[in-house]
């Protein structure tokens, strides 16, 4: 039996909430009634107890780019960025920072999962005659391997080096991983042990940040800083940082505390929204709303001009330079309440529009080459199950199908009801794909679920 889930993005307390640890006390039940009814064979519909599961997290568990830590510490401005030498001393002790952080912060998250490594949470009731034994003293603790694939925001695990040895220990150690302190792998052919747990069911998975070039640069591989670290840290990390800092005495905390949440705002296109309703809710006076805003059009100005993101501008060319370079200066000069406007007229011509890239599953080599039924993708949060092909392989018929694998994360959604009032109500949202083997689950070879868990009331 394999578990897929990503995108918990598991931050260090500094931007954003990360998804809270009840989230996978709920997750760890679905677990227990999978392995349960995976544990019913096929042939004869008899139950014999599964001996292991292989969860695999792919991709996008940590989120080291969340951080306000790239941007100060203790009080006092930073200058080293995602972007910089990775083997740099400053560099290695900004991640180790951040990693120890975010161990802290989600630390009862991180012992649900090692209790499920260790055989603690999943258990199931023996076999006799071929049903099972509900009333036994002692029940069978199933063993759970965890794997941990590399995505864009946490691409610090996929560096070599000694000191990246030892981070990577720290967080095999707390959350109970299967994986050595090697780099942990990207693509599924980074490690044996996860290529053969896949190919027994059938199964490419990869995060498909590859496929994304705001977020992956081909020529430089997993091992280095893409525009998207960029914007993520220039831009919506260091606008709240420098609304607070420029005005923080002057706004309700209220304000300071909303903005944090810019990166749990979906769809993502709406993200100017959110700040125009936190503005509209708790900033009454009109000389600070044009203060905001210019802290919003300077910080535009000093992300397109970064040598890294200048770096990346091809001449005599359109570029995603030239895209992103289009965009943000649409957002300069604008009034919120003007570019709210302009923002939801987008949002309602664009809605549905969700960015998938399941057409890229039909490249897999094992998806051509009728090895693979299913293409795993995760990253962009979309959870979709799309049929591929179906063909006869050995007279059998062979069904090929592509799953996003969504995401584990909180979120603010825009609100359906009189969009101008641009309302967001939070929730935490949940998704996870099951694949059996042989005859586990009565022969049933797939289950995918999404859900959604409302946020605490406060």
């Amino acid at each position: 039996m394999l578990v897929i889930i990503s995108d918990l993005h598991l931050k260090d307390g500094t931007s954003g909430t990360s998804i809270t640890a009840d989230s996978f006390n709920v997750f760890t039940g679905r677990l227990r009634d999978q392995a349960y009814r995976a544990s019913w064979r096929a042939e004869g519909k008899s139950y014999q107890p599964i001996e292991v599961i292989d969860l695999v997290l792919l991709g996008d568990v940590f989120d080291q780019i969340r951080s306000v830590k790239w941007l100060e510490e203790d009080g006092r401005p930073v200058n080293i960025r995602p972007w910089d030498d990775p083997h740099s001393p400053e560099f290695i002790r900004k991640i180790q920072t951040i990693n120890d952080d975010t161990l802290k912060y989600n630390a009862e998250t991180f012992e649900i999962f090692r209790n499920i490594s260790e055989g603690k949470l999943i258990s199931l009731p023996p076999a006799v005659r071929g049903v099972p034994d509900e009333n036994a003293a002692e029940r069978i603790p199933v063993k759970v391997r965890i794997h941990y694939m590399v995505g864009n925001h946490d691409w610090f695990f996929h560096l070599p080096g000694r000191q990246y040895n030892e981070m990577r220990q720290n967080v095999i150690d707390a959350m109970g991983l299967a994986n050595s302190a090697a780099p942990f792998p990207h693509a599924p052919s980074d490690s044996s042990m996860l290529e053969d747990v896949l190919a027994r069911h059938k199964v490419v998975a990869r995060h498909g940040d590859c496929f994304d070039k705001m977020n992956y640069d081909a020529a430089q591989g997993r091992n280095a800083a893409t525009l998207g670290d960029a914007m993520a840290v220039e831009l919506l990390d260091r606008f709240p940082f420098e609304v607070k800092k420029q005005m923080g005495g002057m706004l309700p905390h209220q304000f300071s505390e909303g903005l944090k949440e810019l990166s749990n705002v979906r769809p993502a296109l709406v993200t100017p929204l959110w700040i125009g309703n936190l503005v509209n809710r708790y900033v009454e006076n009109t000389q600070h709303v044009d203060d905001i805003k210019a802290i919003w059009d300077d910080l535009v100005d000093h992300f397109i001009d970064l040598d890294f993101v200048r770096s990346h501008d091809q001449k005599f060319k359109f570029d995603i330079v030239d895209a992103m370079e289009g965009i943000l200066h649409l957002s300069k000069g604008l009034p919120f309440e003007t570019l709210n406007r302009m923002m939801g007229w987008m949002g309602e011509k664009l809605w549905g529009n969700q960015v998938s890239i399941a057409k890229h599953a039909l490249e897999e080599e094992a998806f051509k080459k009728r090895t693979a039924r299913y293409i795993v993708y995760g990253h962009t949060h979309f959870h979709e199950v799309v049929p591929l092909d179906t063909s006869l392989v050995n007279d059998n018929i062979f069904d090929q199908i592509y799953l996003n694998s969504g995401t584990w994360h909180s979120y603010h959604n825009l609100t359906l009801h009189d969009p101008s009032q641009h309302k967001f109500i939070g929730m935490h949202v949940m998704t996870y794909l099951t694949f059996f083997q042989d005859d586990e689950r009565k022969g049933h070879s797939f289950e995918s679920w999404s859900g959604s868990l409302a946020a605490p009331t406060s």
